[in-house]
C-alpha cells in the first residue's frame, strides 16, 4: 500500500475487528457462567425444599 492512511485506515479496522471477537468470546463465557448458576442454584432451591417438606410441623417456628 503507498497510501498511509489507508493503511492507517486498514490498521484500525482490524483493531476493531479483533475487538469484536474479543467482546463475542466474553459473552458467550459471560453467558456460560450465568448457565451454570441458574443450574446450581436451582438445585440449592430443590434440595432446601426437600429439607423443609421433610421438616415437621412447627420445627421452623423457632
Amino acid at each position: 500500500m503507498d497510501n498511509p492512511a489507508i493503511a492507517r485506515l486498514d490498521a484500525a479496522i482490524t483493531r476493531v475487528e479483533q475487538a469484536i471477537a474479543a467482546r463475542h468470546a466474553a459473552d458467550a463465557l459471560l453467558e456460560r457462567r450465568c448457565a451454570t448458576l441458574k443450574a446450581t442454584m436451582a438445585q440449592a432451591v430443590a434440595a432446601l425444599d426437600a429439607i423443609i417438606a421433610n421438616e415437621p410441623a412447627g420445627e421452623g417456628d423457632r
